[in-house]
């Protein structure tokens, strides 16, 4: 694999370093500024919305500059975002640093997954992606533990400095190891816009939404479900997230490395195990040993779809990628605040804190029902000859 892959992998690591590592310092922050936690709240909704919304944004913008020049614009921008929180003196000014690095979430892996993939042979796509990838699931086992630690020790602004740093280093590292790769040819808005309305690119995102949606319906209330139904202590939940990112990173790798030789099966394994592990975690919930081992599972399950699904949005929208790449990402936290949403609705109603396992099976099951319907329309077009520009991508599959 090229070393430029290990650049991505650093601006990833700082990404998902920065997204997730808030989470566990709601109470200093909120603390800090006088506000509830609920209200500090919503520096992890403004984050996700600024994904949504700044991956298709951003990567509009950059349909006039070279993939390696809007990478290093957007590690400037999470840097600038960083500082800004660091640095804020109110909390408006916290959530706007925010919301700026943020916008710099969805495209930088929209474009670095295009980038990693026209690094190596079309048969390595995949597992190409899943490097960069690997950055961001790392920092679920090694970023966000340490920096919530370095938060709750030194104060919460030294992280988000640390976390800009990181940023630095990232950018240096595109910067150098990154060739330099223009913007081809004769592609323009028009052709990247067109790329969304492809079938199999929509039929990818929604079981991006779903799929992913399924593993965070279950992991947004792992804290109140472990303490109140396993029995574990408060301090367990930060080495049960970690168990969590050590699944991620095993499930990437995995997913990325079977992608490449059979996507779609990889993706009906992964879906379909997924539904099942989350129905069966109502009841592994109940018992320490069982929960922790079904918390990995999910980690593991959850990102072995991840480096499928983006390529096959990569394949499908092959002739302009780059937008259809970053609003996967966008639809990743999409499914995120959706499954949130729907496992607050079943806890809220009553029916325990194992009830949003069950919203997890379902929608990784209808991600599946997806995965092969997908595959049915792909060989029907194919057969009947009225999809050319799916032909040659079917055939790797």
């Amino acid at each position: 694999m090229p070393l430029a892959l290990l650049a991505l992998a650093i601006g990833a690591f700082g990404i998902g370093t920065t997204e997730f590592v808030i989470m566990g310092l709601l109470p200093e922050v909120a603390g800090d500024f006088g506000v509830s936690i609920p209200t500090a709240g919503y520096l992890v909704t403004g984050y996700a919305l600024g994904v949504m919304f700044g991956a298709p944004l951003m990567t509009v913008l950059g349909t006039k500059v070279s993939r390696k020049r809007m990478l290093m614009l957007l590690m400037g921008l999470f840097v600038v975002g960083n500082l800004l929180s660091a640095l804020a003196p109110t909390f408006g000014l916290m959530l706007a640093g925010r919301v700026v690095s943020s916008l710099a979430h969805g495209a930088f892996f929209g474009i670095g997954s295009v980038v990693a993939a026209d690094l190596v042979a079309p048969h390595k796509r995949a597992g190409a992606i899943a490097m960069m990838f690997t950055g961001l699931t790392v920092a679920n086992v090694v970023g966000v533990p340490l920096g919530t630690f370095v938060g709750q020790s030194v104060g919460w602004r030294v992280t988000f400095g640390l976390v800009a740093a990181l940023g630095v280093v990232g950018l240096a590292g595109v910067a150098k190891l990154v060739p330099d790769m223009p913007k081809p040819e004769g592609v323009r808005l028009r052709h990247e816009l067109a790329a969304l309305k492809n079938v199999q690119v929509l039929l990818a995102m929604a079981m991006t939404v779903l799929g992913f949606g399924g593993v965070f319906a279950a992991i947004t209330y792992i804290a109140p479900m472990m303490t109140h139904v396993a029995g574990f202590a408060d301090g367990s939940v930060t080495w049960l997230l970690v168990l969590f990112g050590l699944g991620m990173v095993g499930g990437n790798l995995v997913g990325g490395r079977y992608a490449d030789r059979a996507l779609m099966p990889m993706l009906y394994v992964s879906l379909g195990a997924l539904a099942v592990v989350l129905a069966l975690f109502t009841v592994t919930a109940h018992n320490k040993v069982a929960a922790a081992v079904t918390i990995a599972l999910v980690g593991a399950l959850g990102f072995a779809t991840v480096p499928p699904l983006q390529k096959r949005v990569l394949d499908h929208a092959h002739g302009a990628p780059t937008l259809a790449s970053a609003v996967n990402i966008g639809a990743f936290n999409l499914g995120n605040a959706l499954s949130a949403w729907l496992g607050g609705l079943v806890i809220a109603a009553g029916l325990g804190y194992t009830a949003p396992n069950w919203v997890g099976a379902v929608l990784a099951a209808a991600a599946l029902a997806l995965a092969v319907l997908s595959a049915v329309l792909e060989r029907r077009d194919t057969a009947a000859g009225t999809s050319p520009a799916d032909r040659p991508t079917a055939a790797t599959h």
